[in-house]
């Protein structure tokens, strides 16, 4: 079932929102120390709450990080849902951050274990606001984290797959590797590199290509093992609960396939494309790559249309059976 525009059904449902919205700190337990999130939420009761997971890298919670992002996808994303009557927890990575204390090294970690802190997320949030479930929004690799969250946390009302993957992660990288022209020289090493570690082998830094070390180095390879073989259409085709797959249109980073084999997995799921929406969900019109990723450093620019009333048709719509 594929959702389309909703616009009027979205702007109906403004009119149920408080013009106040209240952004609190909010926390979760973690390994060692504290978790820590950004709760925003409408001055009314009895809405649904979104847990936003994360994409890959050292992001925080409001969707920026090193190297240039600063997008500010999730804060941008939690501010238009509160709009909409919709709560939203943001939050930290384990050893990240505000959440730096929850672990010693912020490498030394698998998707498990970002499993398990949703887990510890759902219940601090249904302690906190009273909610029966909370649904949980996975944004690029996040998407990862909650299917496989979702496989034994009782408490997630659904799924909302945000730019995330149909395909393991070593066929992702595998075809990225393979379609950029400069990797040309290093590809063999590449390839030799991913096809060890998805075979649960660890490699030498040594044995590594220096432009290669920022993606495989060794401080990050117990990560991509646990995720490597991970197959999100098989985590998907038995979950029982609502599911709404959102892509971008114009996202380089998943294709939109990947989307329709999310789709395909699960009867149930419904999905969104966004026409103009890239992998961080700003708006791109072009298929001019420089124009795309310059939007990833834009903080100012905001979500793309649509992104927003997708999300919240489908947890108005949802949410009433689910809590």
């Amino acid at each position: 079932m594929t959702v389309l525009g909703a616009i009027a059904m979205a702007a109906a449902m403004h009119s149920g929102a408080s013009s106040q919205i209240i952004g609190t700190e909010i926390d979760a337990p973690g390994p060692v120390g504290p978790l820590r999130g950004t709760l925003l939420s409408p001055a009314i009761p009895h809405v649904p709450v979104v847990l936003i997971v994360p994409g890959s890298g050292p992001t925080d919670r409001n969707g920026n990080g090193p190297n240039g992002l600063r997008a500010a996808t999730y804060q941008l994303l939690a501010e238009g849902l509160a709009t909409r009557g919709i709560a939203t927890v943001r939050i930290d990575k384990r050893g990240m951050y505000a959440s730096a204390s929850a672990i010693p090294d912020a490498d030394d970690v698998t998707i498990d274990d970002y499993a398990t802190d949703v887990h510890s997320w759902v219940t601090a949030i249904r302690t906190r606001t009273g909610v029966a479930c909370v649904w949980v929004l996975g944004h690029s690799e996040g998407g990862l984290v909650g299917l496989v969250a979702a496989q034994r946390t009782a408490d997630i009302c659904g799924l909302i797959l945000v730019s995330t993957a149909g395909r393991p992660l070593a066929d992702v990288l595998e075809e990225q590797l393979r379609t950029n022209p400069a990797n040309a020289p290093i590809l063999e090493n590449a390839m030799a590199a991913l096809k060890s570690l998805e075979a649960g082998q660890t490699v030498s830094a040594a044995k590594i290509d220096p432009a290669l070390i920022p993606l495989f180095r060794p401080t990050v390879q117990r990560f991509l093992i646990s995720e490597l073989n991970l197959d999100p259409v098989a985590l998907l085709a038995h979950y029982a609960r609502p599911v709404l797959i959102v892509q971008g249109m114009q996202d380089i980073q998943v294709r939109p396939d990947d989307a329709e084999r999310l789709e395909h997995a699960n009867p149930q799921a419904e999905l969104a494309r966004v026409a103009n929406a890239n992998h961080v969900l700003k708006v791109v019109r072009t298929g001019d790559r420089n124009e795309n990723i310059a939007t990833y450093s834009a903080p100012d620019l905001p979500l793309a249309e649509g992104v927003v009333d997708v999300i919240s048709t489908f947890l108005q719509r949802a949410s009433a059976g689910a809590q």
